[in-house]
Order: C-alpha cells, then sequence, then structure tokens
C-alpha cells in the first residue's frame, strides 16, 4: 500500500538536506557506517502541530473511553511521548456499534439520495485538500514517514480516493431479469449496514480512504479501530469529515488494542462486516472471531512477501533503483514491498554491487528534513524485530553487503540493509521483516524463478523487470499473486483493486470490486396476475 510510484521516485533527490521549518541548509555527511544521512543526534525539527482531538469519536462527539484509560502514543524519531489517547475496550465499542446501528437504521445516510451522499464524499475531500499540510505534518509526526511522502503523496492520494469513490453512489445500479413464467424479477444492491474497519499503522490515512470510500459509497455506516500506534491522523480526519457534513454516527472512531478493541468489533454480533488490514497471523483470528459471532461477512489485506524479478535482459542501473524502491519505499514498512529480489545469474554480481552503492547512497534522518528519503520505523517493537531478523539472516549463511545495525543513537532508526547469497529456506527468504532490509537470491531460468516465486504461503504482489514482452506476459500469468507490476512497481491508481492470492487475504481493496465489499445482493420476484403484455 503506497501511492503512485512513478511520482514517489521522483521525490527521491539526493540534494542538500534542508530543514523544512526554518530553511536552513544542512549538508548530508558520511557517518561511520559509511551511509550518506543526516545525523539524527541533530536536535529533530518540532513541528508545529497541535494535538486537538485525542478521544474517542461516537455519534459526532469526542468522548473519553467508558474506562477512563489512556495510551500514550510516541514520537518514533525521538521515542518520546506525543500524546495520551482515550483506551477504547469492549464497551466503546458496544457504545460506537450503537450509534452506528442507530445512523443506519433510522439516520438520513442511507436514505439519502446517491447524488447528496456524493456531494458530501466530496466535500470531504475537498476539506482534506484544504488541511493537507497540517494532516501530513501530523502523519509525519505520529509515523515517522518523511514529510515530502506524507504531503506531497499520500494525502493527495487519500483526496483522489475520497473523489473516486464520491462519484460512485449514483453508479451503483440493480438489474432487471428476464425469468421463466409471469414474474418481474429486480436484483438489487443494498449497503450492508454497520461495517467494522480495522486499519494499519504504516499508512494510516490511505488505508483509511481504501476503506471509508467504498463504504460511504454505498451507504453504510462504520465502526473503525485504528492502530495503537498511529491513532491521531484518522481522529483528525473524521473530525474534518462532520465539518464537511458527514450526519453523526455514520463514522465513528474507536482507538483501542488489538486484544480488547479490535477483538470486539470483530466479533460483535450488530456488526454486519469487518474488513481489516493488517498482519495474517490477526487476519485468521478475525476471521475466526467473525465466524462463531454472526458469520459477518469479511475481508482481509494481509502480509506479503513479494517477488522482484529482475531477468537477464535487464537495463541493470534501472533495476537496482526500481528494486531499491520496491523495497526501502516507507522504511521497507509495506505488505507487498519487493522482498525477495530474484536476479539472473548473468548480472547477479554486478547488480549485487550496485544495490549495496545505493544502499550507501540512502540519506537517513529527521523525516521532516527534506531530501531524507528514510525515517524511522514505527515502533520498539518493530525495531527489535527487524534487528533480529537481521541477526537470523547473518547466522543463517547470508552475505551481509552493508548495514545491519541501529542508525544513530535515539528513534527508531535502522541502516539500509542489503543482504547477497540468500537461499529460499532462510528466515529472511521466507517471512515478512517489514524493514529495510534487501534480501537478493539467484536464479537461472524462467520456469525456476516461477517455481521459487510461487513457493511462499504469500501471494500479494510482484514484480518483473525485464525488455522482453514474451517474458513478461509469461511471469504475469504464472506468478499466484493478487497484482504484478512490469517494469514499475507500487503504482496505485483508485481503480486498480489490490488483495492477494492465498494466505495474502481475500477480498479487494479499491475500484468497482471495493464496492461488493458493502453491498448486499437482494432477489425481488413479483408475480403478474396478467402476463399477456410482457
Amino acid at each position: 500500500m503506497a501511492a503512485c510510484g512513478r511520482r514517489i521516485t521522483s521525490l527521491l533527490c539526493r540534494a542538500p538536506l534542508k530543514n523544512l521549518m526554518s530553511g536552513t541548509v544542512l549538508p548530508a555527511r558520511v557517518n561511520r557506517f559509511g551511509t550518506a544521512a543526516t545525523a539524527v543526534e541533530e536536535p529533530p525539527i518540532r513541528p508545529d502541530v497541535k494535538i486537538d482531538y485525542n478521544q474517542i469519536l461516537i455519534n459526532g462527539q469526542f468522548l473519553d473511553s467508558a474506562s477512563g484509560k489512556t495510551f500514550p502514543t510516541y514520537d518514533p524519531r525521538t521515542e518520546e511521548v506525543i500524546a495520551h489517547v482515550a483506551e477504547g475496550d469492549a464497551e466503546d465499542i458496544d457504545r460506537a456499534v450503537a450509534a452506528a446501528r442507530q445512523a443506519f437504521d433510522n439516520g438520513p445516510w442511507r436514505k439519502m439520495t446517491a447524488y447528496e451522499r456524493s456531494r458530501i464524499i466530496n466535500q470531504c475531500a475537498d476539506i482534506v485538500e484544504k488541511h493537507n499540510d497540517e494532516i501530513a505534518m501530523l502523519e509525519t509526526l505520529d509515523n515517522g514517514k518523511t514529510y515530502e511522502q506524507a504531503s506531497k503523496i499520500e494525502i493527495p492520494t487519500v483526496v483522489r480516493i475520497l473523489r473516486y469513490y464520491a462519484g460512485w453512489p449514483d453508479k451503483i445500479h440493480g438489474l432487471v431479469v428476464p425469468a421463466d413464467g409471469p414474474h418481474h424479477v429486480q436484483i438489487m444492491h443494498e449497503a450492508i449496514g454497520v461495517a467494522g474497519q480495522i486499519i494499519p499503522w504504516n499508512f494510516p490515512l490511505l488505508m483509511l480512504a481504501w476503506k471509508v470510500g467504498p463504504a460511504l459509497a454505498c451507504g453504510n455506516t462504520i465502526v473503525m479501530k485504528t492502530a495503537e500506534q498511529t491513532p491521531l491522523s484518522a481522529l483528525y480526519v473524521a473530525k474534518l469529515f462532520h465539518d464537511a457534513g458527514l450526519p453523526p454516527g455514520v463514522l465513528n472512531i474507536v482507538s483501542g488494542f488489538g486484544p480488547t478493541a479490535g477483538a470486539a468489533l470483530a466479533s460483535h454480533t450488530d456488526v454486519d462486516k469487518v474488513a481489516f488490514t493488517g498482519s495474517t497471523a490477526t487476519g485468521k483470528i478475525i476471521l475466526e472471531l467473525a465466524a462463531k459471532s454472526n458469520l459477518k461477512q469479511v475481508t482481509l489485506e494481509l502480509g506479503g512477501k513479494s517477488p522482484f524479478i529482475v531477468c537477464e535482459d535487464a537495463d541493470v542501473d534501472e533495476a537496482v533503483e526500481l528494486a531499491h524502491f520496491a523495497l526501502f519505499f516507507n522504511q521497507g514498512q509495506c505488505c507487498c514491498a519487493g522482498s525477495r529480489t530474484f536476479v539472473h545469474e548473468s548480472i547477479y554480481d554486478e547488480f549485487v554491487e550496485k544495490s549495496k552503492a545505493r544502499a550507501l547512497r540512502r540519506v537517513v534522518g529527521d523525516p521532516f528534513k527534506t531530501g531524507v528519503e528514510q525515517g524511522p520505523q514505527i515502533d520498539d517493537l518493530q525495531f527489535k524485530k527487524i534487528l533480529g531478523c537481521i541477526k537470523s539472516g547473518v547466522e543463517s549463511g547470508a552475505t551481509l553487503e552493508t548495514g545491519g545495525g541501529r542508525f544513530g543513537n535515539k528513534g527508531f532508526y535502522v541502516q539500509p540493509t542489503i543482504f547477497s547469497n540468500v537461499k529460499d529456506e532462510m528466515f529472511i527468504a521466507k517471512e515478512e521483516i517489514f524493514g529495510p532490509v534487501q534480501s537478493i537470491l539467484k536464479f537461472k531460468d524462467i520456469n525456476e524463478v516461477i517455481q521459487r516465486s510461487n513457493a511462499s504461503r504469500y501471494g500479494l504482489a510482484a514484480g518483473v523487470f525485464t525488455q522482453n514482452i514474451d517474458t513478461a506476459n509469461t511471469l504475469s500469468r504464472s506468478l499466484r499473486v493478487g497484482t504484478v507490476w512490469v517494469n514499475c512497481f507500487d503504482i496505485f491508481d483508485a481503480a486498480i483493486p489490490f488483495g492477494g492470492f492465498k494466505m495474502s487475504g481475500q477480498g479487494r481493496e479499491k475500484g468497482i470490486d471495493s464496492l461488493k465489499n458493502y453491498l448486499q445482493v437482494k432477489s425481488v420476484v413479483t408475480s403478474l396476475k396478467n402476463p399477456a403484455w410482457l
């Protein structure tokens, strides 16, 4: 889940670093690891962000949690607390679901004209666009992604997604079906009801838009649980949605933890469907809870271990840059990251050397500074997990070409890391690392790489880099994944469905297919007393 790859690549500049707030030019320098980067020991930029919304949003009002508990959300650059946020649990989920149910059954949203729903969703897009910079600062502060990425790519993409779904309400059509006998048959598509939605921390607002957009377009009401690591931007944007005219109770936000708030939402018997983006392990739990409660419909967008295949006819320099982007974008915290880089044996050594050089040029530092390509990982748990995966790679016999440790002295920064001589059976080649760790594997021929690419429990995405159309077509049709990018990566248009095969999930986000997740199909059969006129 990322924004348009072509536009992002243009932002991966190597210019002198510039303080976004003061305009002071800071020269890039080489640290003891050999990585050109800003020095994270310098005082981090303090963005002009006021935390106005840190409570639970229910029925259009911000409220304390029923228990009165709060939890801290941290700045991953400094490891310091940004704010304390109301901690929702099962009782708060009950309150939010009751508000959403009342809004669906008796409120205006489902019953208003399709044009009016479209108008309000467009107004939501307008107000997000107006507050682009404030939202981007909040997202960077809470998540650690670069401000350039958030402000120039992600928030504009949120606006684009909302505008796309604003165009759908008056295009959700039924059918009149010819049937045997004197009957008039209508096939109707109706809103499914109360949608429970659980979003991850790596792209908080993009995932909000991917889920809220189709649900609103179809006339549903929503209870959303945000990731406990990144609750702030969703609360702020939900307030903007209400300012734009979204009726109370249509969008409710509960911040909290998976075992309490998340489990309560997935198992709630008055929730009609649940949509989740996150790990495969958690997806299994949600599917089980949904089945055990009321058999609510479930869509899951889960983990991945995506192959990025560089064929022997590739332009090596271009392939290195694209493979670097495919893995390192968003600190490597992408479910579809090209984390298994398969390179043909004839160009393998050259590719490894150039990939190492590219990683050494990667600019790591305060994400509020221009020119920075990589900020901190989301939190201490993820930071330690990544370092543990790197240790596993070394112990299993892979060659550590560069990186491998902490960057700087403060914050959850990891050095850009490259492994060569990686084997399929190694942990780093099989499991989702979700960090800036590139594993480069060697292959001999196309049949071999197809078999090895598909020998994974995941099937989310893949990249193919070749100049041969026959090779591209063969790989595209043979790889068992939900998305194949040919000579590009991370291209996410609002109309392109996204989701996985196998244990990467079920259902699709974005595009016309996502609407199916939020609609029920109803058949209405009317007997005709006098069929002579038919």
